[in-house]
């Protein structure tokens, strides 16, 4: 068979959208083909994808290879589409199998070696696909983020090979796990500020009324050692509000650590920080 159609995900602030990876072998002078509005970083996949197919022991074909990522007008960022766009290739040679493709969703960024590297926005993808109702493939490295939703199923994968003998039905893929222990959130204690009776007094209402709060102040009165303590007032997060709080963290360069979910995250950026900086202007569309 000369193609071959599977399933990934654009990240699109807290979405998730759904991608068709559609890969087309065909006669002629040998080419890799990338199109689908691709990003620097997904444009480069190519080499990536060639090598670790090599250096794992497949055949790269010898062909005019064309990858389509559809819809074309959406965005593709990420290096995440590694894993589909190599698993599209061995299916469309002839390689792997393409009976149950359309039961799983990939993500996965591939090494030169094979090997799966972690992702951002774990989360999202895992909550896209379940209600997709698919399988998640995903790198070992992210699989405990993404079964954090709970009803969604999650694979891990540490290297090209074992998703390929799960494809073949050789050894199944190990079913992703959250994290066993997850400590109880730790803030600041209020009890530790001593005087400041109406800034604390303000702190307790707000807390208890779900309010807005202003501190105001010259540098040094406590504003900022108040309002880590306010956190640690409010109660525990909902399932809901924790989830999204985990995918907006998710999403970020440095992702998200599993052992803190359902903790309520405090930011205190600087005074002098643009409305810019404020937002993330570094990161665009994502």
């Amino acid at each position: 068979m000369s193609l071959a159609v599977l399933y990934s995900r654009a990240l699109d602030g807290l979405c998730a959208q759904s991608v068709t990876v559609e890969v087309h072998l065909a006669n002629g002078l040998p080419a890799f083909n990338l199109v689908g509005l691709a990003d620097t970083e997904v444009r480069e996949s190519r080499e990536r994808v060639r090598a670790a197919l090599q250096v794992a022991g497949f055949e790269f074909p010898n062909r005019r290879i064309t990858v389509n990522l559809a819809p074309a007008d959406l965005p593709k960022g990420t290096g995440h589409y590694d894993l589909a766009i190599a698993i599209g290739i061995l299916a469309a040679s002839g390689q792997l199998p393409c009976d149950h493709l359309h039961e799983y969703e990939f993500a996965g960024e591939l090494g030169l070696t094979g090997q799966l590297r972690p992702v951002r926005g774990g989360l999202a993808l895992a909550m896209a696909a379940r209600d997709a109702k698919r399988t998640l493939v995903i790198s070992t490295a992210s699989s405990a983020e993404a079964a954090l939703i709970l009803d969604a199923t999650v694979l891990a994968a540490e290297h090209i090979l074992q998703v390929c003998q799960h494809l073949h039905g050789i050894e199944s893929l190990a079913t992703a796990v959250p994290p066993t222990e997850i400590p109880a959130p730790s803030y600041p204690d209020l009890a530790d500020v001593k005087g400041q009776t109406a800034a604390r007094r303000a702190l307790e209402v707000a807390a208890a009324g779900n309010h807005s709060l202003l501190l105001i102040g010259p540098p040094g009165t406590g504003k900022s050692m108040l309002a880590q303590r306010l956190p640690g007032l409010l109660p525990a997060l909902l399932e809901h509000e924790a989830l999204e709080a985990a995918a907006v963290q998710s999403l970020g360069q440095n992702g998200l650590d599993p052992r803190q979910f359902g903790q309520r995250p405090f930011r205190s950026p600087h005074h002098t920080a643009s409305s810019v900086a404020l937002v993330g202007g570094g990161w665009g569309r994502y």
